[in-house]
């Protein structure tokens, strides 16, 4: 059986070679034709020598997940499908805007946090994705969207938002954030490159330690009563803990605010009172809002909350001086909406069923 090379970052690249007698500097030249240039033929890879692309032939592969389908919407958004086997598929979802472009992508093929909102959760959890699917998302992305490593970057932000619980996944997650910053991969900017949780607490200490990027908290509630409701992880980690989690992560941030994901469910989470409750609970933390349309799905017993009452929720919130921005949506057209990503996913009772994941979209 070969190494699948995207599975290691820098560090794992040198280990790996210095194992087969190889140089350190060895790490750096497939880094770079791996993930700059998108190759995965170590004949191509050039200023290596001959006797150790042989070598590599028989050892190792650079294998991304398989690419199911693509599909454009009407407003550029772009979806793809990947397949992660045994029954699995994950959707990653491209945004260009004027001034950057965003790929949005999974950690996990499905997910345990059971958020009452979320179809991902309501369908279970099935495995973590590897490093080489997580960072083989971006790889593929890339070679599809015709990225060219001596041009300006297509994809300039990442967001670690899509299916799964990213800091539930913490290893695999954390070396694919190596290599999305390394200069020798994707080198992109830590700024640039956000995690979205709701609430690991022990986790975010560890990530602001070992792997600091911009962080987005998904709320979704201003007390530990209804969140224990929409979000239960809120039962182990209540929001006085996240609050302080978030302080904490701050110190090591690349970026001086917390972005907090609000999803709008109608008389559930959007009245005046609400609003001036959450800005009384994140008082002392840095911060922005991203509020979201619920966007239903089969089953939910949620509605979106109606416009005018999102529009007042959000003026409440800059009015009090907090950046507040709502959510665009994007890709409807194509479900790539924000809850309206969907994938092919083998379930707990073992049989494919069609579910609809969580697209958190931040304004970084």
């Amino acid at each position: 059986m070969t190494v699948n090379l995207l599975d290691f970052d820098a560090a794992g690249l040198r280990a790996f070679f210095a194992e087969h007698g190889e140089k350190p500097f060895r790490a750096r030249q497939v880094l770079r034709w791996m993930h700059r240039s998108g190759q995965d033929d170590f004949d191509a890879m050039t200023d290596i020598a001959k006797s150790l692309r042989e070598k590599l032939r028989g050892m190792a592969s650079v294998i991304a997940p398989a690419i199911v389908s693509d599909t454009l919407s009407d407003d550029g958004t772009r979806k793809f499908l990947f397949d992660v086997g045994g029954g699995n598929a994950i959707e990653t979802v491209f945004i260009p805007e004027d001034e950057r472009g965003t790929l949005c992508i999974s950690t996990q093929a499905g997910c345990a946090l059971d958020c009452s909102f979320c179809s991902t959760g309501k369908q279970g959890f099935n495995r973590n994705l590897t490093v080489a699917e997580i960072i083989g998302q971006l790889w593929q992305a890339n070679r599809i969207l015709g990225a060219d490593p001596s041009a300006e970057r297509i994809i300039s932000n990442v967001v670690l938002m899509g299916m799964g619980e990213p800091l539930a996944n913490f290893e695999n997650t954390v070396t694919a954030l190596r290599l999305m910053l390394d200069d020798n991969a994707y080198g992109l900017s830590r700024r640039r490159v956000t995690v979205s949780t709701s609430g690991l607490v022990p986790v975010m200490d560890r990530l602001a330690d070992e792997c600091a990027v911009a962080l987005a908290v998904s709320l979704h509630a201003a007390n530990d009563k209804l969140r224990d409701e929409l979000v239960p992880i809120n039962r182990k980690y209540p929001l006085h803990e996240l609050m302080a989690a978030c302080n904490r992560y701050l110190l090591k941030a690349p970026r001086d605010f917390v972005t907090f994901e609000y999803v709008m469910l109608d008389g559930v989470n959007d009245s005046a009172a609400q609003a001036g409750e959450l800005l009384a609970l994140t008082r002392d933390v840095p911060c922005k809002f991203n509020l979201i349309p619920f966007n239903p799905f089969p089953g939910s017993p949620y509605r979106c909350s109606p416009a005018p009452r999102i529009r007042r929720f959000a003026e409440i919130l800059m009015e009090a001086g907090v950046v507040t921005t709502t959510r665009k949506t994007r890709g409807d057209d194509i479900a790539a909406a924000c809850g309206q990503l969907a994938g092919q996913v083998l379930d707990k009772t073992r049989r494919i069923t069609r579910r609809t994941i969580e697209l958190h979209e931040v304004r970084t």
